[in-house]
């Protein structure tokens, strides 16, 4: 971060590459502001994540359609684990990043979405690699592999939530928040994927459920290289978690936030590009998703782009449902085959 001083005017840019947005200013009553993107990364404290990122291959495993790789790469000096999804086969292909869910697992991550451990309907990665796309699924900061004390899949609950809850107050004080993690290790995730020549750049996206949902409409709005997105089960306001005492996880904490933002704030950035929001009647984690759509789609008439913003209702509550999986998949698989997938 650096600033300048100009006829007494204080500004600040935040020195990024060129996978985010790009810092603008914008005039209110002859002063100068920043444009709302820029003034949440400096919020948020983001650092700048490369635009390519080389990775290691630990070892790869033959999954039918599609050869599964334990890969390890750095963002900004962190030590990420993920796994990463090839379909066999010639030809290049969609990509999209897959951010787990939280669900008071901090033993799975990566292989949840893989297919590997836990619930068949969060396996959205495995899905979506059988169908011709690239997957990257990495562990978020303090979940399964990168867990203090534990590695692998192995339940640890009560130590792995206090030092989840270590991290959330070590990151309040030196200013490196879960959340700002949470956000360059996805942009980190989606630069791993723009440096895989049989990736199609113009064809990646990025999704997730619940806390992995969160991730992804964050990420989103501050990386362009991202085309699409889809939200499951987190499009919420800060405002309604507060009022009805739903409790706000620890990477959605960012202090000073809500002084000038709200979750449609966010979202409006995401204009002109696809977004998803998936919510549920009776689910308190996407509460006032329709209101959100309709303050956010504001910003996407005025860019042109009116149906890009989407909105799926279903009754019922937090967790995926079969229903909602396919949903999910067709989606995403329309974003980036341009064609409708078929059941199987």
């Amino acid at each position: 971060m650096v600033s300048a001083f100009s006829s007494g005017v204080k500004l600040f840019f935040l020195l990024e590459n060129d996978n985010t947005l790009n810092c603008e200013c914008f005039r209110i009553r002859g002063c100068l502001y920043m444009n709302a993107i820029d003034r949440m990364s400096e919020i948020i404290g983001l650092s700048p994540v490369k635009d390519k990122i080389p990775f290691v291959c630990v070892e790869t495993v033959d999954c039918g359609a599609y050869a599964r790789s334990r890969i390890e790469y750095k963002v900004n000096g962190r030590i990420i684990y993920a796994y990463l999804l090839i379909p066999k086969g010639e030809g290049i292909f969609p990509a999209v990043l897959v951010n787990h869910q939280h669900n008071r697992e901090l033993n799975l991550g990566k292989s949840e979405v893989c297919g590997i451990e836990g619930n068949p309907l969060q396996a959205f990665g495995s899905a979506l690699a059988e169908k011709g796309f690239v997957v990257i699924s990495p562990d978020a900061i303090c979940f399964e592999d990168r867990r203090a004390n534990k590695q692998g899949t192995v339940e640890n609950k009560e130590q792995d939530d206090w030092n989840y809850f270590l991290a959330l107050c070590n990151g309040i004080l030196t200013g490196e928040t879960l959340a700002k993690i949470a956000i360059e290790d996805a942009m980190g995730a989606i630069s791993v994927l723009n440096s895989l020549e049989f990736v199609d750049r113009s064809k990646i996206g990025c999704m997730g459920h619940s806390y992995g949902g969160n991730t992804t409409y964050f990420t989103t709005a501050f990386d362009k290289r991202i085309r699409y997105a889809l939200s499951s089960g987190s499009v919420v306001s800060y405002k309604i978690r507060i009022e009805n005492n739903t409790g706000i996880e620890k990477a959605s904490i960012i202090p000073g936030f809500i002084k000038e933002f709200e979750i449609a704030d966010v979202i409006k950035e995401i204009a002109p590009r696809s977004f998803m929001i998936v919510c549920a009647s009776e689910d308190k984690w996407s509460k006032d998703a329709p209101e959100i759509y309709e303050i956010a789609k504001e910003n996407f008439i005025l860019k042109g782009s009116a149906d890009n913003l989407e909105i799926k209702q279903y009754p019922g509550g937090h967790a995926i449902t079969p229903e909602r999986f396919e949903f999910i998949i067709d989606w995403i698989y329309r974003q980036g085959r341009g064609v409708r997938c078929e059941a199987q």
